[in-house]
């Protein structure tokens, strides 16, 4: 990994076509600017991994997950409902 220190206003450069711009800062964080193709992907990894736990939690379904979805769709007869009295 490469550690730079860079003032508000100056600049990073990456290849040929991507620039990293020291907007300003601010605190405990500071604001950057990104120039790059429209081809390149830039994306903040907090989001990234968000995307994806909610990806792996959505691929955890309970056991009846499939009778309810074909009671939903009025493929099948709902699953008789749990007493709740018990």
């Amino acid at each position: 990994m490469l550690v730079l220190t860079r003032k508000p206003g100056e600049r990073v450069l990456i290849g040929d076509d991507i620039v990293i711009t020291i907007i300003e800062n601010r605190g405990d964080g500071i604001r950057i600017g990104i120039d790059a193709p429209r081809g390149i992907q830039i994306q903040r990894a907090e989001i990234v991994q968000a995307v994806s736990e909610a990806n792996v939690e959505a691929t955890n379904v309970s056991a009846d997950a499939e009778e309810r979805l074909k009671a939903a769709l009025g493929l099948v007869a709902p699953p008789p409902a749990e007493d709740s009295n018990k």
